[in-house]
């Protein structure tokens, strides 16, 4: 990486913007290229030229010229008192090469940037230097006292219609950040102004906005903005920037610029593209997902750009393994843009496990581990033709335990992921993730490895015909993308709900085609028994099971017709199976005692394996993480033991029992019905004993209560309380088609015996009588039928 290594916000520009063409405000500032260390000495080879510091790690050479006759030279910088190749560092060259120079230059400019951790503060001198005869061909000393450029802070806004910011930051000669930016947005005519002297007034100048517009300002509420001075103008040309209403030619706020602003260049002003310098990749091209990048210093840009549906996230990190994409410990940041309002959002996250967030583990963010542990920093999110659009910053080193660092010398390998968001807002279980091993060399000379927007074409310098690729138009306008190539992209077995639909599911609506035509497998339409999409899922009524005896297991959520069509929740991908029907709603009686068999796993140390069952009125569940002041307000009716000091342990705790889906099965979406689903899924239970739960609600019991995991939101539906049970009035919820669809286990295929009685069955006999015990239990709700 170039000169774009020293300047994120730069690099942001090139990632965000494309600048509308505007009439030169004024004439250009006097050529800037930062402040001058001195000509080349004009040794060998005709070497010379007249060398800049652009910023703190980055030289630009004016109008550089060498021969290329010499067998090994290099570009080296080092801090002896002469040049030499001893303890020095050599540079990559303008192109981010290693190899020696033996190509011609003849008044090239030329942009290079020092190793890592090194700044213009290092080194004594830069030269040009023969390894192979240890000969300097011409050199430049750098003053131990040079000023070299750095952004600038200055004022922050405050005005009328809301309009304030922080500090605002001047990146180079052409860019300001504004940081947390607010505008209420009420005004009809609002434009960025820029003008000379003090205070603003109408014969200043509209600056695009930070998707290169210039329409009136939208409200904004405390967001970060990078904007771009068009065409020629610089900071040096300007004595104010603000808000300024044009058709009443009102100021809104505004700042001073100080004289004399020791700022970088901007890229435009060295003849360097933005857009030639940026990488990307496609991660899931169904999706349009990307991740864009450029190094910048000590730390990274990243862009994450996808085709998302509403409320769904995309997410990328850096795998603990570099030679395995491994979830568990992986580094990520979970982004996502709320459509209605156009605020995004980049949050820090550390997947310790595979379980939903809970008491800080599972996939969970940083701060929920952690306080003060959030390593990422949003610089801009955007909603563009239905894309949505995230970029980010963060170190390349890890600031906190629950980091990874990112290297610049070797490739990395990355996971990814895209999935629905919680009712939390934060990750839920994910529906496309890479499961083979992804590298991605983020030190590399830039590579545009996606699509090209509509119209767009791969960029060139003049000088060298080097091939590189614009950035993506979609963030200003695209239209949409070509299709790139598919990655190889299967699920791992990290969430067994999924495993299936992530195989097989058919994606939403591709990205328009113009090139290549990729076959797909079709997919039949899903016919779902209820208008809202749900599958019906036969309610067990308040005189079935006859001895009160309830099964609860694990299974998958059922995709879109099961868990969040039935319930309006988010769910993990895993929810409670009650007799072997997918969170149905309970019906019992007031006086009546109900024993529930649980089956929801006993190890605590591993949260996807530890989901404790209880009955309270909060119809969220998850008790034992709720803040005090929450729990405070939930009543729990079985399930638990309270000792005398308040102390509540859940007491469902037993083995775990998972209805798994057939991996080599269709998806979940494309099952007419549950019952014809269910028939797919197979019982697998651990090793060891089941928990145990009775209870016997009575008048204080509410009409409505809850069957829920103490550990997690969202995996349990309703209980309904009656006062007394009309069988034949209340027949059976569901038709009989449905109910017999329910696929029972083999046991059940063999017997119809009536079960013995829990507590003979769950003393210590083999666990076989229980799969007999729980088919029978299937076996007559059937016969009900």
């Amino acid at each position: 990486m170039l000169a774009m290594k020293d300047k994120p916000w730069l690099l942001l520009f090139g990632l965000l913007a494309a600048l509308s063409c505007l009439a030169s405000f004024a004439d250009a500032a006097y050529p800037y290229y930062g402040t001058k260390i001195g000509a080349l000495t004009r040794l060998h080879h005709g070497v010379s030229g007249d060398v800049y510091a652009v910023d703190s790690r980055t030289i630009f050479i004016k109008k550089f010229n060498y021969d290329g006759e010499a067998p090994a030279a290099y570009f080296y910088v080092g801090n002896t008192a002469r040049p030499s190749n001893e303890g020095a560092a050599r540079l990559r060259d303008e192109r981010g090469g290693t190899a020696s120079l033996t190509r011609r230059y003849r008044n090239k400019d030329v942009t290079l940037s020092l190793p890592e951790g090194k700044t213009l503060r290092d080194i004594k001198w830069f030269s040009v230097w023969c390894d192979e005869f240890a000969v300097n061909f011409g050199d430049v000393s750098i003053p131990a006292n040079l000023d070299f450029p750095r952004p600038q802070k200055i004022n922050a806004l405050r005005g009328v219609h809301g309009v304030s910011s922080d500090n605002i930051v001047i990146v180079d000669a052409q860019t300001l950040l504004v940081p947390n930016f607010s505008y209420d947005g009420e005004a009809p005519d609002a434009k960025f102004w820029v003008g000379r002297g003090q205070r603003p007034t109408s014969e200043g100048l509209r600056i695009p906005d930070e998707n290169g517009k210039e329409n009136p300002l939208r409200r904004y509420e405390r967001k970060t903005i990078v904007l771009t001075l068009p065409e020629d103008l610089t900071i040096f040309d300007i004595g104010h920037f603000g808000v300024w209403c044009e058709a009443f030619t009102v100021d809104f706020g505004h700042v001073r610029l100080p004289e004399g602003l020791n700022v970088p260049p901007s890229l435009k002003m060295l003849g360097i593209s933005p857009q030639s310098k940026l990488n990307c990749e496609v991660l899931y091209d169904d999706l349009a997902f990307e991740v864009r990048w450029a190094v910048a210093g000590e730390s990274i840009v990243v862009q994450l750009v996808a085709k998302l549906e509403p409320n769904h996230y995309m997410s990328f990190g850096i795998s603990p393994s570099k030679n395995i994409s491994q979830m568990i410990g992986a580094d990520a940041v979970v982004a996502w843009v709320d459509p209605q309002t156009g605020n995004g959002f980049a949050t820090d996250y550390f997947l310790e496990g595979k379980a939903q967030c809970s008491g800080g583990r599972g996939a969970c963010p940083d701060t929920k581990i952690q306080e003060k542990t959030n390593s990422i920093r949003l610089l801009n999110a955007a909603m563009v033709n239905g894309y949505s659009i995230v970029t980010y910053q963060r170190s390349l080193a890890a600031t906190d335990r629950l980091d990874l660092p990112i290297s610049i010398t070797e490739a990395e390998s990355v996971v990814w992921a895209i999935g629905p968001l919680n009712d939390y807002r934060e990750v839920s279980f994910h529906t496309f993730y890479n499961k083979h091993l992804h590298n991605i060399e983020f030190g590399r000379q830039p590579k545009w490895n996606c699509p090209l927007p509509e119209g767009a074409r791969p960029g060139s310098n003049s000088s060298e015909q080097e091939d590189s690729a614009p950035a993506a138009q979609s963030s200003t306008g695209g239209a949409g993308y070509p299709p790139a190539g598919r990655p190889n992209v299967e699920p791992e077995e990290e969430f067994y709900e999924n495993r299936a639909e992530a195989l097989h599911r058919q994606p939403p609506q591709r990205r328009q085609e113009t090139a290549i035509i990729t076959q797909r497998r079709p997919v039949p339409t899903p016919k779902p028994v209820n208008s809202n999409g749900a599958w019906d899922i036969p309610a067990i009524q308040c005189h079935e099971p006859e001895d009160g005896v309830f099964y609860a297991q694990m299974g998958p959520t059922g995709g879109k017709h099961g868990y969040p069509a039935i319930t309006g929740h988010v769910g993990w991908g895993i929810s409670w199976y009650i007799n072997g029907l997918l969170i149905p709603e309970i019906h019992v009686v007031r006086g009546r005692t109900y024993t529930f068999v649980v089956e929801g796993g006993n190890n605590p140390d591993i949260p996807a394996k530890y989901h404790p069952f209880y009955i309270s009125d909060d119809p969220v569940g998850g008790y034992e993480h709720k803040r005090e002041e929450e729990k405070k307000a939930v009543r729990i009716y079985a399930g638990v033991h309270r000792s005398r000091s308040g102390q509540v342990t859940p007491t469902g705790v037993g083995r775990l029992c998972n209805w798994t889906p057939d991996v080599e099965g269709p998806p979940a979406d494309d099952y007419q019905s549950f019952g014809a689903y269910q028939r797919t899924l197979t019982l697998k239970c651990d090793a060891g004993e089941p928990g145990v739960i009775s209870w016997k609600p009575d008048r204080s019991t509410p009409d409505t209560v809850y069957y829920h995991c103490f550990t997690h939101r969202y995996l349990g539906w309703k209980i309904h309380v009656h006062d007394a049970c009309d069988s034949e009035a209340g027949g059976l919820k569901g038709s009989a088609s449905e109910r017999h669809e329910i696929r029972l286990p083999a046991a059940a295929e063999a017997t119809s015996a009536e079960p013995a009685p829990v507590h003979e069955d769950y003393a210590g006999e083999a666990s076989v009588r229980h799969e007999t015990k729980m088919a029978s239990a299937l076996l007559r709700l059937s016969r009900r039928a």
